[in-house]
């Protein structure tokens, strides 16, 4: 099985798809981390269908509940088998940011055959910052205009990316032990639920603890005095920028610790709001009560609404994304792969056939 597995290649899913009738679409094979990125790469393959090609997202395992990019890229892919037809769709997490210090980081780097989010995480764009306002609405069928979101993450985002940068300084420079990812979320997270009339509380609370471990980190690593100024500036020129931090921290982190807390208490108010709306416009009690009850069965939890929220479309780093799939997409129309050699007529064919779907199959069921 092992060596079958090793055999599922691009070229191999190329040579079923010249099996197929002629003129049919050519078939990429789209293997994604988890069951929450199918949804969220479907949303951006659609847009790459035509009648030419087609993708077909699948998960790593169909027999093993194992998840995750180390999944998709090393246990069941590797660069040689990816090709025209076999992609990976994956995670950006930090191996972007930290150039090609690690076989993963190379991968993703350098293949033309891995689609990957140029953010940490697909949990970073569910909560794109223009896109919370459309969120909150879904949830509470409200529409009133609370916090500008978009100004909040460009001051939260402002203040944590001295820290952001001194956290990839510490992965790059192998100090991550000291200053590691999970220690990073401690100070950048929300503690509380935010004060939806003063929400500068809250980024004050957070630049205070960001900065008693800038202070901590330069006094423990003044080596960093010649190497932080050369990383920061190497982030920028990728495309980050200070307003838009939030994008590039751990995605978990920004969907529990930060985006919740800010939610949560907006999404309460609005609903409290429009409750009490109801009550004074019945007419009477069974009025009031159809209302309410009508009303709170078409209200859905905000971590609900986040997780399928598709309107980060239009976000700087999405069109990065669509750059690689057009890129891509060229690839696979600049010249077909060879055909195989042939011994035989039909037989031959119906044989290859054969083996080719058993080869998938087997692989799949690993």
């Amino acid at each position: 099985m092992k060596r079958l597995l090793h055999n599922l290649t691009s070229n191999y899913l190329e040579a079923a798809g010249r099996l197929r009738p002629a003129g049919s679409r050519q078939r990429i094979v789209a293997y994604v981390e988890s069951f929450d990125d199918i949804a969220f790469w479907r949303t951006i393959l659609d847009e790459f269908e035509d009648d030419k090609h087609y993708f077909e997202i699948k998960l790593p395992s169909r027999t093993s509940l194992s998840k995750g990019k180390r999944i998709a890229l090393t246990n069941v892919l590797s660069s040689s088998q990816l090709g025209k037809s076999l992609i990976a769709c994956v995670d950006a997490d930090y191996d972007w940011l930290m150039g090609d210090v690690t076989e993963s980081s190379r991968l993703i780097n350098n293949s033309p055959y891995v689609i990957h989010t140029y953010v940490y995480a697909i949990e970073n764009y569910h909560c794109y910052a223009p896109s919370l306002h459309h969120a909150v609405v879904s949830s509470t069928l409200n529409d009133r205009p609370t916090i500008d979101f978009v100004e909040f993450f460009k001051a939260y985002s402002t203040i944590v990316w001295p820290l952001f940068v001194w956290n990839i300084w510490c992965y790059r420079y192998d100090h991550y032990r000291a200053f590691s990812m999970a220690d990073l979320a401690t100070f950048i997270s929300i503690d509380r639920a935010v004060n939806i009339s003063h929400p500068e509380y809250t980024l004050e609370r957070v630049r205070h603890r960001v900065n008693q471990k800038i202070a901590w980190l330069q006094r423990h690593y003044p080596q960093g005095r010649k190497t932080y100024q050369p990383l920061r500036n190497e982030l920028l020129q990728k495309g980050l920028t200070p307003e838009t931090t939030y994008l590039y921290i751990q995605g978990h982190t920004l969907f529990e610790n930060v985006v919740l807390p800010l939610l949560d208490p907006i999404c309460i108010m609005l609903r409290k709001e429009r409750e009490r709306e109801i009550r004074q416009l019945a007419c009477h009690s069974t009025q009031r009560q159809n209302e309410l009850s009508s009303y709170q069965h078409s209200q859905l939890p905000i971590d609900i609404v986040l997780r399928k929220n598709t309107e980060f479309r239009n976000a700087p780093q999405m069109q990065w994304v669509r750059q690689k799939i057009r890129q891509f997409i060229e690839m696979t129309n600049e010249r077909p792969t060879p055909d195989p050699p042939r011994q035989g007529g039909q037989g031959c064919c119906g044989e290859m056939r054969n083996k080719v779907n058993a080869l998938e199959t087997s692989s799949l069921q690993m």
